[in-house]
């Protein structure tokens, strides 16, 4: 059975060139058939560099019958926009996160492709990787019990200080939470499940951004969005997790991500990656490194699952369900910080079904 299509990008920018091109290249799935940009020249400039067959305008690849999905990697301020249009073009998505700026923007987009019968996939895919999916097998296994509690961190000085281009992690659909919050909640609800409610604070530092890298060197950038959030996580199946993400720290100890269980803890790998290592304690025993059993993947592997599953017919793992529970819980949590109360979530999702072990490299089933 045939499990690939020919895919088109949207976007031009730092992701496209660095993860997804040579990401999407790297599963036998993906055809790379186009890339676009608002800006035709940007777009031919863009393939010729990265020896995609076509740059074009936008409207010229949505109307492009050969191309089966279409990967949106713009801002995030028109995610919701853009694959709105996507899905009006009769083609799936892939959609870089967050998948919108709000659950109110993201519904009525959700509501067309299940009115066209088309699919949506939102990144993150990382939680696909061998780093994770050895994870999900040692909960899974029972290996540490009963998840109890746990922490979840990101915390940097901010992204201007190497993004030629940082204006929007400060704008709306940025900062630390939105930013960097859905590879940990989308990690988290993988391996845990939903989450049930969610209570915290956020602070909007003021300290001056300034570009320091790249054409835009010494620009000024406004900052829109709080830029550390502190908050706690319940899940539906009692685990607590505290979670802290944040553009105001210059240096730390913290773990990335750790859970708490009955009878160990288990130390995640960095879920903006897919692969290890992944650590384990069970008891009072010491910690041991785990093997790992899968590849190791690359970005583009949500994009290669939803392919994979449209030619199958199951579900795909990173699901526009998923993604949208995880925007309802970084907006819940910016509402129990901001009205300072116990937010409980209103969506919820499946967990997505594991990778199977001893399937040949890129494939997912």
């Amino acid at each position: 059975m045939h499990r690939g299509g020919r895919i088109g990008i949207i976007g031009c920018g730092d992701i496209a060139g660095k993860a997804y091109v040579p990401g999407a290249r790297h599963y036998a799935a993906c055809e790379l058939a186009a890339v676009a940009s608002r800006d035709p020249d940007k777009a031919r400039a863009f393939a010729a560099e990265h020896d995609i067959p076509r740059g074009c305008g936008v409207d010229e690849l949505l109307a492009d019958p050969t191309i089966t999905l279409v990967a949106n990697l713009t801002p995030p301020e028109v995610h919701a926009a853009l694959t709105r249009a996507i899905l009006e073009a009769g083609k799936h998505v892939y959609v870089e996160k967050p998948l919108a700026l709000s659950r109110a923007e993201a519904e009525p987009v959700l509501a067309l492709a299940r009115e066209r019968g088309l699919r949506i996939a939102c990144a993150p895919d990382t939680f696909l990787g061998t780093g994770l999916q050895t994870c999900r097998r040692v909960l899974d296994a029972g290996e540490i019990g009963a998840v109890i509690g746990g922490v979840a961190h990101f915390a940097c000085p901010g992204h201007e200080g190497w993004h030629p281009n940082p204006a929007f992690y400060y704008a709306p659909g940025g900062g630390p939470l939105f930013d960097m919050g859905p590879y940990y909640i989308t990690a988290l609800v993988s391996l845990l499940g939903p989450v049930h409610s969610v209570c915290g604070f956020a602070v909007r530092g003021e300290r001056e951004r300034t570009v320091a890298t790249g054409p835009r060197t010494g620009d000024r950038l406004g900052v829109a969005v709080d830029t550390h959030v502190a908050g706690v996580l319940r899940f539906a199946g009692g685990a607590v997790i505290e979670l802290m993400m944040s553009f105001e720290t210059w240096g730390h100890h913290l773990p990335l991500l750790e859970l708490y269980g009955s009878a160990g803890s288990l130390a995640l790998p960095d879920p903006n990656t897919f692969a290890p290592p992944v650590r384990l304690k069970q008891g009072t025993g010491d910690w041991r490194e785990l093997p790992c059993a899968h590849e190791t993947g690359r970005r583009g592997a949500g994009i290669a699952d939803l392919l994979s599953a449209l030619a199958s017919g199951r579900a795909h793992r990173a699901s526009a369900e998923l993604a949208f529970h995880v925007l309802d819980v970084m907006e819940s949590l910016l509402t129990a910080a901001h009205e300072q109360r116990v937010v409980a979530i209103r969506s919820s999702c499946r967990r997505p079904a594991p990778v199977p072990l001893g399937l040949d490299p890129g494939a997912f089933d």
